[in-house]
């Protein structure tokens, strides 16, 4: 027995990412593989030192400080900032397997296992399934955890309860983890721990705001909050503009109308399927050299930015299906800097190559990428 019910999806890496662009966009200066080493208040203000991968360091000055940092957050107060550790976390790490493709459809399952516990098997990447995930305590540094065969195990052992092929640990072609945060609200079961979020403002001084808890499915709806304090700790005042607001590349119907107002009226409104349809039929009428694959990759990826790489001579063949244009944006507007980065992180072509094809992109990299903190998301040319 089942029910059929409509859920949402995305690409957490993309969806960080094209945050970060949007922030950019209107003038935020992000600066990715940098620590905050240091943050006190003085003199009405709090001075910042930042440390970058490769040793450089720079000074900051702001009005107000947020700790967001997730599973560091408690780490960051007490070692860093010279506050006090309000909140308790729990560290939850919840781990992903990734196997062949179980089923030829494209819903997602939910499955109840006899633990009382339930996962999920979702169609990835065209040819693969994505099995998770799993609620286990981590005791260690957040940085180093780590999928293990335990977990692996399991999953594989709950989904084969329910396909009519089984899955074993050797159909595995990727595990990855993450570390949830978790507000600790004592519940002996990591999966019955809250997952809902707590903001703590002091503004004793310059403002401090800590983030504690909650998960990217309420990031909007959080950061809308946080907004909110901080305004009202500095005496500002702004209005909520999020909820309708599109992220760098979303916005497809405008696109589309902007681009021939014949398409206007199909270019599927406030529709996000129809329009994405209609903005798709138009690369591969517009770019019917370009392999549809391709075509459809970048238009998932990047929405309309899909226009401006196509607009771009493509440069070498890097990997299949990777092209120096999208290696260039993917270092200049989206802070690329590593070959994992670029096929684990803003795109998932790790899963569509072999270790010598990977192996060719990690050359490209290390050979074009000599500055691990070159470029700053503001500017792009093929």
């Amino acid at each position: 027995r089942g029910f059929v019910y409509s859920d949402g999806w995305v690409d957490d890496a993309r969806l960080v990412v094209l945050n970060a662009a949007d922030a950019a966009a209107r003038g935020a200066t992000v600066l990715t593989r940098t620590a905050c080493v240091d943050a006190r208040r003085q003199e009405g203000r709090w001075q910042a030192r930042l440390r970058a991968a490769d040793g450089h360091e720079r000074r900051v000055s702001a009005a107000a400080l947020v700790n967001a940092a997730g599973p560091w957050a408690a780490q960051f107060l007490a070692d860093h900032a010279h506050a006090p550790r309000p909140r308790a976390l729990r560290l939850i790490k919840g781990s992903h397997i990734v196997v062949p493709r179980l089923f030829a459809h494209d819903h997602a399952y939910i499955f109840q296992n006899p633990d009382r516990r339930i996962i999920f098997a979702i169609p990835y990447e065209d040819a693969f399934t994505l099995i998770g995930t799993t609620d286990v305590e981590h005791h260690g540094p957040p940085g180093e955890a780590r999928t293990d065969d335990a977990e692996v195990a399991y999953l594989c052992e709950q989904a084969s309860r329910y396909f009519a092929r089984g899955v074993t640990p050797a159909d595995v072609v990727w595990r990855y983890c993450g570390v949830r945060p978790l507000l600790d609200d004592a519940s002996g079961d990591p999966s019955a721990i809250t997952r809902d979020y707590a903001l703590e403002l002091d503004a004793d001084g310059a403002p401090l705001l800590s983030v504690w808890g909650g998960k990217i499915t309420t990031f909007r709806k959080l950061a809308e909050e946080a907004a909110d304090q901080l305004c009202a700790a500095l005496g500002r005042q702004a209005a909520a503009w999020t909820a309708d607001a599109v992220l760098p590349g979303g916005d497809l119907a405008a696109c589309l109308a902007a681009r021939d107002a014949a398409l206007a009226p199909v270019a599927g409104g406030r529709d996000p399927a129809q329009a994405f349809a209609s903005f798709l039929q138009t690369l591969l009428r517009d770019h019917a050299g370009r392999p549809p694959a391709l075509l459809r990759r970048w238009a998932r990826a990047y929405g309309a930015h899909a226009m401006t790489l196509l607009a771009e001579p493509p440069g070498a063949e890097v990997a299949p299906g990777l092209f120096e244009v999208e290696l260039h944006w993917l270092h200049r507007r989206e802070w690329a800097r590593t070959a994992d980065d670029v096929l684990w992180r803003r795109t998932k072509l790790g899963l569509h190559l072999d270790a010598a094809q990977r192996a060719s992109v990690t050359a490209w990299c290390e050979a074009h990428w000599s500055d691990a903190q070159g470029g700053d998301g503001s500017g792009f040319s093929g």
